[in-house]
């Protein structure tokens, strides 16, 4: 008898046709009485969650997939090639994802292959947008042998597997220049940022925290699939990962801490303003309580305390990617944004939609691999009633 399980109706998969339906509906308006309708943007403040969330957060999410690639196959780490293709997937899905959201942000979508055609290499936008379009296209090449196994195409598979070291190559760049160039494109508005976010070194920072959160979101991605798919934990590998976020994260906290005192800003960290609460809080979410976490070796060996890590690091990177976007802006504008009702449902549909097609395709294809033996050096075991990890 076939399995009508995907029929049968949870509390999650009415959650999730519930965020379709609003999300849905939220679009169609969007698309037939414009921007105005729904949402709260104005001239005073036309950037808003799309541009903040779907836009700046979904690019920075998506880094795994450039990460680990670089540290595969640059760097010769083969041993994490087990989880590089679900890391690719999520970029993958990522980047589609923040393009479907570009095209409805956008006050004339229908023009945006302009960029191919009306070339203007003095824009940051340009070189974002080229950069995103062009790597797009290189994580699609990464996936397809995924695809190529599916269906058996094994010539076009071994052409593929010829080139993966020009692809993740060319992906390296593209990621890091359009990584950091999203971080360039506030640097022509100092006078309507606020101090504490604006600052010449905004590249660098949107670089290497996208490098800290593809790393966490790798840890983030492999326990929860591992949950959802009733799989075993790569946790020799990815408790290691946790060891490259205290070194990204420290270099990012160092150089924004320095840069502050260099910039004699430090006193506003002393003032009392929502700025100020925001900023701390940006600062203890996403940075000092996962390095706390993550350098107790404990804490970093223990699935829960690993993935409660990786959860501060994404937290604190959505919080930073918001604060810069939308607070710093606000400051000094006349005009209080915040998001509409239409445009958080249908930020909530394009992440649904992610989380659908990720679960999809990961149930047809061949997305996880198993782990050599020898990769497996720890064991769980139990000791009074507690889950902990022994060496093999």
């Amino acid at each position: 008898m076939k399995n009508n399980s995907i029929f049968k109706l949870t509390f999650w998969k009415g959650v999730a046709l519930l965020m379709l339906v609003i999300g849905g509906y939220s679009i169609f308006l969007r698309y037939t009485k414009g921007l105005g309708a729904v949402t709260n943007l104005s001239d005073q403040f036309s950037w808003g969650l799309w541009i903040g969330f779907d836009i700046l957060c979904g690019v920075g999410l998506a880094a795994g997939g450039f990460t680990l690639c670089a540290i595969v196959y640059i760097f010769n780490i083969k041993r994490f090639k087990p989880i590089i293709r679900p890391t690719i997937l999520t970029a993958f899905l990522g980047y589609l994802l923040v393009i479907f959201a570009l095209l409805i942000d956008l006050g004339r979508p229908w023009a945006i292959w302009h960029a191919l055609v009306m070339w203007n290499p003095h824009s940051v936008m340009f070189e974002v947008a080229w950069c995103v379009m062009l790597y797009t296209t290189v994580l699609f090449f990464e996936f397809s042998p995924i695809i190529l196994e599916k269906f058996k195409l094994y010539k076009l598979l071994k052409v593929i597997k010829a080139i993966t070291i020009p692809l993740v190559v060319a992906g390296v760049i593209l990621s890091t220049l359009h990584q950091s160039s999203l971080g360039s494109l506030y640097l022509i508005v100092p006078a309507k940022m606020h101090p504490l976010w604006y600052s010449s070194w905004l590249p660098v920072y949107f670089f290497l925290s996208a490098v800290s959160v593809g790393c966490a979101m790798i840890i983030f991605e492999s326990y929860l699939s591992a949950k959802a798919f009733n799989r075993q934990l790569e946790f020799s590998l990815v408790k290691d990962i946790g060891r490259w976020i205290v070194v990204a994260l420290g270099a990012y906290s160092v150089l924004k801490f320095m840069d502050l005192l260099h910039e004699g800003k430090l006193k506003l960290l002393l003032e009392s303003s929502e700025e100020t609460y925001l900023f701390w809080l940006e600062v203890i979410v996403g940075i000092f309580i996962p390095i706390i976490l993550l350098i107790v070796r404990k804490i970093r060996e223990n699935r829960i305390g690993l993935f409660a890590s990786a959860a501060f690091v994404i937290g604190g990177f959505l919080l930073n990617r918001m604060n810069v976007s939308i607070t710093s802006i606000q400051t000094f504008s006349d005009y209080y944004y915040f998001p509409s009702f239409y445009e958080i449902a249908t930020t909530l549909f394009i992440v649904t939609v992610g989380i659908i097609v990720f679960n999809l395709i990961v149930k047809n294809f061949k997305v996880f691999e198993e782990v050599p033996v020898h990769e497996n050096k720890f064991k769980y075991i139990v000791i009074d009633g507690r889950e902990a990890l022994k060496e093999n």
